[in-house]
């Protein structure tokens, strides 16, 4: 029996994938279990495993293409078996578009008034009866949905009605993007690039954070003279085992120990509820090319700093690479941004819900400051909590920052 391959959703938050390559060709005989193909995610890069014994006997989505979780996009059968293809399946490449003969001259195309253009059949609510893909082709093109005639099941547009309607030069929206209006949207000097999954998804994200959550700031400023000192009598204790500590180190263990000590700003907004962790599962930001990730250090209250320094850099290493798997990227309770390696005195993070807070760490640098009334210059940095004002008010974030920045000033905190 036919076994069909969908995109599967090999991510909490994925919505659609893209072929990076397939590892198996048609014609290729495949087990339950082995690899078919790469998948381009929201946050990695993931196998996709097949769940049927068989022949890969057609491939409908080729290397690059994008389709929704759920679509089908490849078929294992038998070698003598029928084959089932869905409507409304995207072929595995576009057929080529034959040219013109020379000697027969193609007919002048007709005007509109003798031939309207074709119509999608509404749906019952009248709205237009679209797949997901179909739709964000048509938009991100200016098609109008309205003038594509339908091939899928009950009359439903998909990808290869917009595909075609484009080339045949179907009306566009009357309201078209932005950038169709923009001058020089096309050549030397301007160029397109094209959205990652990845960055598809921190656009949603940030438009789901930013507006719906209502935010509010929290800054101080702490003198990082002793931790200084600290990191480098630890260092040179470490130096031997091949480990050393950078500043993010002993922040992140400083905020794991400040949060264990305010479970009201380690926390998630629940709708209705609020949900608030005894445990610190602390997501570390990580800049990769198509924008941004965050690891999550499991239990970073119960860990050390070296084992705290190992794990954010093995992870980063391996999400750089878009080696990470879904459970090393989800499930923070609370989120840290660290810009001060790029130079960034301060600056405001944007909450990842659930999550109620992110804090945003500027860079440690040597500032003049008056101490006792005379003028001194002390290694300070700049912190910035961004809260989720449904979860933690004021006086909570102004709590656990005071706790952190203690801790920070005086590392021996950390141990009462």
């Amino acid at each position: 029996m036919a076994t069909k391959v969908h995109m599967e959703a090999l991510s909490p938050t994925m919505e659609e994938g893209q072929i990076v390559q397939w590892l198996k060709a048609e014609g290729d005989a495949v087990s339950s279990g082995d690899i078919l193909a790469e998948i381009e995610t929201d946050k990695a890069t993931m196998e996709l495993v097949a769940r049927g014994d068989g022949i890969l006997r057609k491939i409908l989505l080729a290397e690059g293409g994008v389709a929704p979780v759920g679509d089908v996009i490849a078929i294992i059968a038998a070698a003598d078996e029928a084959l089932d293809v869905p409507e409304g399946a995207a072929p595995a490449a576009p057929p080529a578009a034959a040219a013109p003969s020379p000697a027969t001259p193609a007919p002048p195309a007709p005007a509109a008034a003798e031939t309207p253009a074709p119509e999608a059949a509404p749906a019952d609510d009248g709205r237009i009866k679209a797949s997901p893909l179909a739709r964000r082709l048509a938009r991100e093109s200016g098609l109008e949905l309205g003038h594509v005639a339908g091939s899928g099941p009950g009359g439903r547009v998909v990808k290869r009605d917009v595909e075609a309607a484009l080339e045949d030069g179907a009306p566009a929206q009357a309201t078209a993007p932005l950038i169709a209006a923009e001058p020089f949207t096309e050549g030397p000097d301007v160029e397109r690039v094209p959205l990652t999954q990845m960055r598809k998804t921190i656009a949603k994200r940030l438009v789901e954070s930013i507006g719906p959550v209502p935010h509010f700031f929290l800054t101080v400023d702490v003198d990082m003279s002793r931790a200084a000192d600290a990191r480098d009598r630890l260092n040179r204790s470490l130096e031997r085992e091949g480990i050393k500590l950078s500043f993010n180190d002993i922040l992140l263990k400083a905020v794991a120990e400040a949060l264990a000590r305010h479970p009201d700003c380690n926390a998630h907004w629940g709708g209705d509820h609020i949900l608030r962790f005894n445990r610190v599962h602390l997501g570390v930001a990580v800049a990769i090319d198509d924008g941004l990730i965050t690891p999550v250090i499991r239990d970073a209250h119960r860990k050390g700093m070296a084992r705290i320094s190992a794990e954010v850099r093995e992870l980063a290493g391996r999400a750089r690479d878009k080696k990470l798997k879904p459970e090393e990227y989800t499930g923070a309770t609370f989120s840290v941004s660290n810009l001060g390696m790029l130079g960034i005195e301060s600056f405001t993070a944007v909450i990842n819900p659930p999550e109620a807070a992110i804090l945003a760490v500027g860079a440690t640098e040597e500032r003049a400051v008056v101490e006792n009334g005379q003028v001194v210059v002390r290694p300070r940095m700049r912190m910035t909590l961004s809260c989720d004002h449904r979860v933690i008010d004021g006086a909570q974030g102004a709590r656990f920052l005071a706790t952190l920045k203690q801790i920070l000033e005086e590392p021996l905190a950390a141990l009462v």
